[in-house]
């Protein structure tokens, strides 16, 4: 049988195969609503095949959204929107997952295709925070301001109500973004990370805030519902996070109430230069960490073609194959995977009005 196709439980969610949706902001939100458009982008993937889909990016609080065109999860009004979200994806298959995050020193930008530039204070942006004044590059020179201790707890108790908001949405698995430059991550690396307090230097102190958001979003999370976090597991700089820190961070993030690590990588600054970019780049690493860890596993980054994600999940890299840009070019491809892996009857998956064209 193939391994992709494998149905997958993680405490009482059960997915009907090893095929996820990554989540992907989609910058078409307005004071963080989501869209008919999130409707139709991720719903899609669900009539498609995908076992779980992943709302892209949530911010916890205003100050914490990339841009103003990101969605957010920091108002109660924000609660059915995405309802109605989770459970059409719910209706079709998938278990519905959403993405906590927030932005840090990355945040008050312009979408991407609308120069991807910081917004300043006068021009539609806003104050940033961040653990210490850095700035993210030299074309972001704005500088975001060094968190007190109120602030890290106010960040830390917006996680939870979001945590809070997404259960009342019906979503059935949470991810904690910790990833990809944003203030989780940068709390975590030592590149981005000046302070001289308690949530500063030593690995102890710098994976403090991450191991507290952690421990307090799983008091508000039920424990039958998996917790995931994504993890930059290295920075592919020197002197920045690497993947025995990650490993151990994972170890404690566990030992908090996590349930799986989604294995990212890197953005905390602008230089990408040390990456080593090629198909399936990061499977060695998400195995490593699942490993050290004994923590299930999930990666995606470059891992598009069926056959790769079959060989990932056979040599026990991962347990989930998250997909990005390949489920952009393909709402179907686990259809496609299915039928190119040669599993019996692939069409059955896809919904009546689909499948019994197509010969399920």
């Amino acid at each position: 049988m193939s391994r992709l196709f494998a149905p997958l439980q993680l405490k009482d969610v059960t997915l009907r195969n090893r095929i996820a949706v990554s989540p992907m902001c989609q910058f078409a939100s307005a004071d963080g609503f989501p869209s008919d458009w999130h409707l139709v982008h991720l719903g899609s993937r669900a009539v498609g095949g995908a076992a779980l889909v992943v709302v892209e990016a949530t911010a916890v609080a205003p100050a914490g959204r990339i841009s103003p065109a990101d969605s957010g999860i920091y108002l109660d009004a924000h609660v059915e929107p995405f309802a109605r979200i989770a459970r059409f994806l719910r209706q079709h298959g998938a278990a519905p997952g959403i993405q906590l995050a927030h932005a840090g020193r990355k945040a008050s930008m312009s979408a991407p295709w609308d120069g991807d530039r910081q917004l300043p204070l006068d021009g539609g942006g806003w104050e940033m925070l961040a653990p210490s004044a850095m700035p993210y590059s030299d074309d972001r020179p704005r500088l975001p301001r060094e968190m007190t201790l109120a602030e890290i707890d106010e960040v830390q108790r917006d996680f939870v109500a979001a945590a809070r908001r997404a259960l009342a949405a019906g979503f059935e698995w949470l991810e904690l973004h910790f990833a990809h430059g944003y203030l989780a991550h940068e709390f975590f690396s030592p590149l981005a990370n000046r302070r001289t307090d308690a949530y500063g230097g030593s690995f102890d102190n710098r994976a403090r805030f991450l191991v507290e958001i952690c421990a307090q979003v799983r008091a508000a999370w039920p424990e039958r519902l998996p917790l995931a976090a994504r993890l930059s597991a290295t920075d592919w700089t020197e002197g920045g996070v690497t993947v025995e820190e990650s490993s151990e961070l994972a170890r404690r993030l566990r030992d908090a109430g996590l349930d799986m690590v989604d294995v990212s990588h890197g953005f905390i600054g602008p230089d990408l230069s040390r990456v080593p970019w090629g198909p399936g780049f990061l499977l060695p690493v998400a195995g490593e960490i699942r490993r050290a860890t004994g923590l299930p596993t999930a990666v995606g980054w470059l891992l598009t073609e069926p056959e790769q994600a079959e060989a990932a999940l056979r040599d026990e890299h991962c347990d989930l194959a998250m997909l990005a840009r390949a489920s952009l070019r393909d709402p179907y491809w686990p259809y496609h995977a299915a039928v190119r892996l040669g599993c019996e009857r692939p069409a059955a998956m896809l919904p009546t009005p689909y499948a019994h064209p197509l010969g399920a």
